[in-house]
């Protein structure tokens, strides 16, 4: 059989021929010797061939690659399917998520925030565009990244979006993550790896699943 990767939520389900070694003092943690010792977070599943649950984080990969021991990449490396959370690369994935975030019926952000916060957040927002140009590194503008390009990536429509996608983009717009943008985070860029080696890939929820919770919160639970 082949091995294989599958990734719920924060995670991958890897499928490899070959058990994951179990510590010989009864799971006692002990300090790394060596990077391979590092804890990968490469759970096994007792089957044949044996799985594995490994965990990922939406964080640029360059922030966790160098702490991501050699057995979890050498799993994936052996792997020949691989599932994600979500297809990243599917164009339509991207658009759907863009669509969910928006308000129903036509309602813009003015029309569900009390006036004062809506004027705190546009200035606040007004403030990072204005700023986004020192925040840029040489290398993005080496790739052709622009400030005005990037802040409209980001921010664009945004009082158009319901206010909890409006909470997670204003999260996004810190220096440091302005600085990391054009990095794909680790799930997209084990998606990207895994298409340029030819490996079977997909997914394992659909946007409605994720969009679906988020849009049932109420302005209490934002």
């Amino acid at each position: 059989m082949h091995a294989a990767l599958v990734g719920p939520l924060l995670a991958a389900l890897l499928v490899t021929t070959r058990a994951r070694p179990q510590p010989p003092d009864g799971g006692q943690c002990r300090p790394p010797g060596s990077q391979r010792d590092l804890n990968s977070f490469l759970w096994t599943i007792r089957r044949d061939p044996p799985a594995y649950l490994f965990g990922t984080i939406h964080v640029p990969y360059t922030r966790v690659w160098d702490f991501i021991p050699d057995n979890s990449k050498a799993a994936f490396q052996a792997s020949a399917r691989v599932y994600f959370e979500l297809d990243l690369t599917d164009p339509y994935t991207i658009s759907a998520l863009a669509s969910c975030q928006l308000l129903p019926h036509g309602e813009n952000l003015q029309d569900v925030l009390p006036r004062e916060l809506y004027w705190r957040l546009k200035r606040h927002l007004d403030y990072v565009k204005l700023m986004m140009p020192s925040w840029m590194t040489p290398a993005q503008r080496g790739k052709g990244l622009y400030a005005d390009y990037l802040f409209n990536a980001i921010a664009g429509n945004w009082e158009r979006k319901r206010p909890v996608w409006v909470m997670l983009m204003v999260n996004s717009l810190t220096e440091t993550d302005v600085r990391s943008r054009g990095v794909p985070v680790l799930d997209l860029y084990l998606a990207q790896q895994a298409e340029k080696m030819k490996k079977s890939t997909g997914a394992v929820e659909r946007v409605e699943e994720q969009c679906h919770p988020l849009n049932g919160l109420n302005f209490s639970q934002v």
